[in-house]
């Protein structure tokens, strides 16, 4: 499907770019601050997780780059256009979905949701037709179009809210908790399709999500981390697992063992699958020499013996509970 959108209107432009981004609600002594003063850049075709608490800021930066929240300060450029002053080429860039699935009318069904969209996005009749046959059945939803969505499961309404951001092909999506209140399934399907967005239509993506290993660990190419509406980490998500990583050492024994028979150091957990054995050792064991000579002496077969890889869950509390300034790598993060 090709775009009837021109990417940006400088080949060396960032498909997002974000300076000094603030919003405050309010004045005076009521005043809430939202947004700290950020700045972001985002390359084009690659995945960003922005991620970070519960009204940390994460839907209101998502909403002022959409245009529908206005900024108190900074600017914001979608391919290079400015969206307060050149707002209708800006948005032309991005299709979104918002928390709750709230780009979509549920009175309509998702042929009348698709065919409404993309007239309102300036897409003739005969282009969208096509595009919305194309978007219905990739997303499995081309045998209920005529149903109104209302009638759908929350999986499918989401699927209808992709179809509807996707409906011009725009080279950037915004997706705000996309698996919010999706079953195990449907947050693997739209998880495979976020994924081939990104790998095969080369989409630029920008995520929240609070499923950090399902979701922001495995889709995100960069990691950016917001607290009390400050960005106060942005890294690839490689980097940032290597650099807030503690020093552990993983000891695996072949096969379900039900006890070792050896004193473990404090800390250290013990843990068995079906034919694996996991021995975690606490940061402090720097050495993990006296705890395998003594799984030496038993029966236990090592199988293998490694520094312990955190999860994107155990580096981002330790970011926010960090206390330095913000981690960040200048200029354009590669992807």
């Amino acid at each position: 499907m090709g775009s009837t959108t021109t990417m940006n209107h400088h080949d060396s432009t960032a498909a997002i770019e974000l300076t000094e981004l603030g919003k405050t609600y309010g004045h005076g002594d009521t005043a809430r601050v939202a947004v700290r003063s950020s700045t972001l850049s985002l390359p084009w075709g690659q995945v960003l997780g922005l991620l970070g608490p519960n009204g940390a800021g994460k839907t209101t930066l998502i909403k002022m780059i959409c245009g529908l929240v206005t900024p108190t300060a900074g600017t914001v450029r979608i391919g290079g256009w400015d969206l307060a002053t050149e707002r209708s080429r800006a948005v032309l860039q991005i299709g979104a979905v918002l928390e709750g699935s709230r780009n979509v009318y549920w009175p309509l069904s998702a042929w009348e949701n698709l065919l409404y969209f993309g007239r309102l996005k300036g897409l003739r009749t005969a282009e969208t037709r096509p595009r919305a046959e194309r978007l219905l059945r990739d997303l499995d939803l081309w045998g209920r179009r005529h149903e109104q969505v209302g009638s759908y499961s929350r999986g499918m309404q989401q699927k209808v809210a992709v179809a509807t951001a996707l409906i011009t092909d725009p080279p950037i999506l915004l997706l705000d908790e996309p698996t919010l209140g999706l079953d195990v399934e449907s947050a693997r399907t739209f998880k495979d399709w976020v994924a081939h967005l990104a790998r095969d239509e080369h989409k630029t993506i920008l995520l929240t999500t609070h499923q950090l290993h399902d979701v922001a660990q495995e889709l995100s190419d960069r990691i950016a981390v917001i607290r009390d509406g400050e960005i106060i980490a942005d890294l690839p998500t490689g980097e940032l697992l290597k650099k807030y990583a503690e020093d552990r050492w993983e000891i695996r024994l072949a096969g379900a063992i039900d006890g070792l028979g050896v004193a473990l150091p404090d800390g250290a957990s013990f843990s068995t699958e079906a034919d694996l054995t996991r021995v975690l050792l606490p940061t402090q064991t720097t050495d993990p020499y006296p705890v395998l000579d003594r799984i030496r002496a038993t029966d236990a077969h090592l199988v293998s013996v490694a520094k312990a890889q955190p999860t994107l869950e155990e580096v981002f509390l330790r970011v926010l509970q960090k206390d330095a300034g913000p981690a960040r790598v200048a200029g354009q993060v590669r992807s």
